[in-house]
């Protein structure tokens, strides 16, 4: 099953304060919107995403759809759609926390829980 991108998502009390932060150690703001809480932030092939008040803990996240070259987000058709890789997640028994709504299309997240209690988000923008 390919997921796509790979990034952490951080949950942040101040957005402006942890841009800040993530820039001295070298970030450099690639996406998002400040605006409604959230950025993208990309060191080389490092990449993170800040969000406040939008979850209480930091997730490991996927992007079907969006691989990265050189830290560079590239869009392209998804391998697999959002919706398929729910399905066979249900498949494999696992419990989703998160479900995308289904007989829709275009964007939507899931998340799972792994053994060890950290959530996994697959998120598709497109």
């Amino acid at each position: 099953m390919e997921l796509g991108a790979f990034s952490v998502s951080l949950p942040v009390e101040n957005l402006e304060a942890s841009q800040e932060f993530y820039e001295a150690l070298g970030f450099e703001v690639t996406g998002g919107d400040a605006s409604e809480n959230w950025l993208i932030m990309v060191n080389g092939s490092t990449v993170i995403g800040l969000f406040h008040g939008m979850f209480d803990r930091p997730m490991l996240t996927f992007n079907p759809g969006v691989s990265l070259v050189d830290g560079v987000a590239n869009m392209r058709e998804p391998v697999l759609d959002v919706r398929d890789i729910q399905q066979q997640l249900l498949d494999a028994d696992l419990e989703l926390e998160v479900e995308v709504e289904p007989g829709t299309e275009g964007a939507g997240h899931l998340i799972v829980i792994d053994p060890d209690g950290n959530p996994v988000m697959i998120d598709q923008f497109s």
